[in-house]
């Protein structure tokens, strides 16, 4: 998933990519823990994925406590 992607999401939809990337992960960590994980390269997408949409949920937050302060 591109940053362009992940800006366009809703403040839920954010949430919920959020919670399911980390689900997806932690799946991932115990196939890799129990030698069954075949694409290990997928653990490094699924944790950029991740930090994409923590930083455009960041980036919303600093933006409306910057609005808010401003009122």
């Amino acid at each position: 998933m591109k940053y362009a992607d992940v800006a366009k999401l809703t403040d839920e939809e954010l949430a919920k990519k959020l919670e399911e990337g980390r689900a997806e992960l932690f799946n991932l960590r115990f196939q890799m823990a129990t030698s069954q994980l075949d694409n290990t390269a997928r653990v490094k997408t699924v944790k950029r994925d991740i930090a994409r949409v923590q930083t455009e949920m960041r980036t919303r937050q600093i933006a409306a406590d910057k609005a808010a302060a401003a009122e």
